[in-house]
Order: structure tokens, then C-alpha cells, then sequence
């Protein structure tokens, strides 16, 4: 990935980022949902000051760059990256901030550790002990953990350390009402 990043001037640019842009920009999922929510705020989105104001650190949280679709690299170099739904340097009044957002409609968190270790590999053990160090886990995951969440705090992690932020998050902006696969974030929680 390169490092010149080209401005969203309407919610349209979000869609050119995306894997697959007809699978994934239709109404009622995350990609769109967020791409109108985030490009329409141009800035936080009401919903999610509220939820970061209440950490007690992020109160006057101000948001200086927001990039759809980031990719955050993971060992074993050459394989999938983290691809944040929108990654967000922040900072307060004397710390920045790292947020990787990762957004929520109907859709699940992905596989969970045992599935995505169905198959196992060098890389994927590598990765795993990566994700677990990088998270102070000293303990391999449950089997029912979601790998995305993991993957995704590490990423929060990583930019936190690459931009030299004191702080960092990872944010599930979720659009369902229903509140669907919170048993899964809950879980995922219960490692710390």
C-alpha cells in the first residue's frame, strides 16, 4: 500500500476501495452503511463521540485523518493484511490516538480461531503468537473467539506504535438493531 492517500470528497469514494465493490456496497451492509454515517459526520459520528466520551482519556476527542479500507500489515510478511473498515488517527488535547473501526450491520465477525485454524500452517501459528503477543495474551485463544476481532485490535496496536500514540482502540460500529453477534464481542472481551 502506498503512502499518498486521496481525499473522499463524497461517499462514492469509499466504494473504489472496497475488495469487491458490487458484493459489498449494497444497502443494509457495513461498507455503505459506514461510508454515509462517516463521510456525512465529517468528523466522529454523533454515535461514536458519544461512546468514546466516556472514557475518561478521549473526552475531547478530535479526529485528524480518517482512511477507509486501511491495511495494516501482520506477520508472516506477504500474507493478509488487516484491512480496517476505516482506521482514525485522533488526538486529544496531549495524545494521539489509533482507532480501527471495524463496521457491523448482519454480518458475523468472521471465522473463529478454531475454523480459521482448521487448516493449519507455519504462517497461521506464527500470526497467532504475533496476535496473542501483540494483545498480552499469554495464553492461546478459545476455539469460539472471533480471529477478526483479534486481528483487528492487534491493528489498533500496530498504528498506535507506527504513529507513536499513546492510546489505542478498536471500535465496533455497529448499525444492527437487533444487536446481532454482540455474544461474539462479549466473548472476545472475556480474554482480558
Amino acid at each position: 500500500m502506498g503512502k499518498v492517500f486521496i481525499p473522499a470528497t463524497s461517499t462514492e469514494d469509499w466504494r473504489q476501495l472496497l475488495a469487491d465493490p458490487e458484493k459489498h456496497w449494497r444497502r443494509g451492509y457495513s461498507a455503505r452503511s459506514l461510508a454515509y454515517c462517516w463521510q456525512e459526520a465529517n468528523g466522529f459520528p454523533p454515535d461514536v463521540r458519544a461512546v468514546l466520551s466516556k472514557a475518561t482519556e478521549l473526552a475531547n476527542l478530535e479526529l485528524l485523518l480518517a482512511i477507509p479500507e486501511h491495511q495494516v500489515k501482520l506477520p508472516p510478511c506477504g500474507k493478509s493484511p488487516s484491512q480496517n473498515d476505516v482506521w482514525v488517527l485522533a488526538r486529544t488535547p496531549s495524545d494521539l490516538v489509533s482507532i480501527a473501526v471495524e463496521g457491523k450491520v448482519s454480518e458475523p465477525f468472521g471465522p473463529t480461531v478454531s475454523e480459521w485454524l482448521s487448516h493449519p500452517s507455519p504462517g497461521k501459528e506464527e500470526r497467532l503468537g504475533f496476535l496473542c503477543a501483540k494483545l498480552g495474551l499469554a495464553f492461546s485463544p478459545p476455539g469460539d473467539v472471533r480471529y477478526q476481532l483479534l486481528h483487528r485490535t492487534a491493528s489498533a496496536i500496530i498504528e498506535a506504535e507506527r504513529f507513536h500514540a499513546r492510546h489505542a482502540v478498536m471500535l465496533v460500529h455497529s448499525f444492527s438493531q437487533e444487536n446481532e453477534w454482540f455474544e461474539d464481542y462479549e466473548r472476545f472481551l472475556l480474554l482480558f
